[in-house]
């Protein structure tokens, strides 16, 4: 799917549903978790550097699974590559499960459910 930057940029400062400052680790990055300020907004989940106003990405939440990790953490993987998990570190189990629950409020209603059926089809 292609989106236009300068659209997601702007996307990226409107109001956010949740966010805060967590810990942050990318699949290509091995262990290496990195304090982010992660926004939610709509179904995009962005994240920034700390001091930096401009996100370096974003994870659009459809077709995605949302798990509790360890006490306090979470992670995202796709259903295109469930191997591919981006992990969140909250600072409490509190603060993790109102991530969750955020995020899975967020994604589009057919992200987790997948009809095959034709529209009029019985």
């Amino acid at each position: 799917m292609r989106y236009n930057e300068k659209e997601l940029q702007a996307l990226s400062r409107q109001p956010a549903e949740k966010a805060a400052e967590i810990g942050m680790r990318v699949p290509k990055k091995g262990s290496v978790v990195k304090r982010r300020l992660v926004k939610l907004v709509v179904n995009f989940l962005f994240y920034f550097r700390t001091d930096e106003a401009e996100p370096i990405g974003a994870l659009l939440l459809e077709h995605c699974r949302i798990a509790k990790e360890e006490p306090s953490g979470f992670s995202i993987s796709f259903i295109e590559d469930p191997d591919r998990k981006y992990y969140f570190e909250c600072s409490s189990e509190e603060q993790c499960q109102e991530w969750i629950d955020a995020l899975r409020r967020a994604r589009t209603p057919w992200s987790s459910t997948v009809s095959l059926r034709r529209p009029g089809s019985s």
